[in-house]
């Protein structure tokens, strides 16, 4: 797999041909690391040195971060296989076979549609930035192709990351939408390995604030 030219690129993860597809976003995966770090560094050196309280509050405060930081920046991912794909949120996943699949969007934000639901796609985010800097790239390739008076065969425009990404979900949708396999209703499931840390934590840090 290789790195995103940028950070906020979404990373098509393509194995063998029995594999899903796998969508990240590299600046996510790379903060995620940052924040696990700094928040480890923090929280276990106030809970050796700390006194009275402290180490219990930083105890309580690892329980409620470490689940949100994971949720936020490793867990969002898209998987697209030949029946379905699955969309893997902070605190949910959704199992979307194609064929309840309506379509999938990129506005301000990556979205697919289904059984007349909008499902956020947190890892495909949306950059603005990135969609300027592809769009000028563009015009300044179709200007030098029109000072040459020719295009490379096969030519097309630039995308930006998450375009291209949502583009390629969108022709598999289209692609497997009719597979006898690929046929059922959307499934949601909270992600309670998550959720259930964070709220022991937020439990902890109000008792040991009250007792304080």
């Amino acid at each position: 797999m290789t790195s995103p030219d940028t950070p906020s690129s979404p990373q098509p993860e393509t194995g063998p041909g029995y594999a899903d597809r796998i969508y990240r976003s590299g600046s996510a995966l790379a903060g995620g690391v940052l924040l696990l770090g700094l928040a480890g560094w923090l929280g276990i050196d106030a809970m050796i040195r700390g006194e009275g309280r402290t180490p219990w509050f930083a105890l309580a405060g690892l329980l409620l971060v470490v689940p949100l930081v994971v949720a936020f920046t490793f867990r969002p991912a898209v998987f697209a296989g030949e029946d379905r794909m699955r969309v893997r949120n902070p605190f949910r996943t959704i199992t979307l076979p194609w064929g309840a699949v309506e379509g999938v969007r990129a506005g301000y934000s990556s979205e697919v549609f289904a059984e007349g639901r909008t499902f956020q796609l947190w890892a495909i985010p949306v950059s603005l930035r990135e969609r300027k800097k592809t769009a000028r790239r563009s015009a300044r390739s179709a200007a030098a192709d029109d000072v040459r008076g020719s295009s490379p065969v096969g030519a097309g425009p630039d995308r930006a990351p998450a375009d291209e990404a949502v583009a390629e979900l969108a022709e598999l949708a289209e692609r497997y939408a009719r597979r006898e396999t690929a046929q059922g209703t959307a499934e949601v499931r909270w992600a309670y390995e998550v959720l259930a840390p964070a709220a022991a934590g937020a439990v902890l840090l109000a008792v040991v604030a009250l007792l304080g």
